[in-house]
């Protein structure tokens, strides 16, 4: 979870994003537009996905590993658990 307001604020505001795409990827689906429009609205989807996710790692790394108050043998653990994360995502 992002600490500071402002990066709340603008992974809220990219979740939103992807919400409204995946609406209009579904109204495309149930109003049967042809293929291409609903695989340019899924990469649509997946490059938004893709951007939070990026901004989440960002957050992470910075409120966690640059700012926050953790010693040196926890940074190696969570830069584990953050590879293994990334890892699973680029599968």
């Amino acid at each position: 979870m992002p600490h500071s307001p402002e990066d709340k604020k603008r992974v809220l505001t990219r979740v939103r994003r992807i919400r409204g795409q995946v609406d209009a990827l579904e109204r495309a689906l149930e109003s049967g537009e042809p293929c291409l429009a609903i695989l340019q609205q899924i990469g649509a989807v997946r490059g938004a996905a893709n951007g939070l996710m990026g901004e989440m790692v960002e957050i992470h790394f910075k409120d966690e590993l640059v700012t926050g108050e953790i010693m040196v043998d926890q940074r190696a653990v969570r830069m584990a658990e953050v590879g293994h994360l990334l890892r699973s995502y680029l599968k």
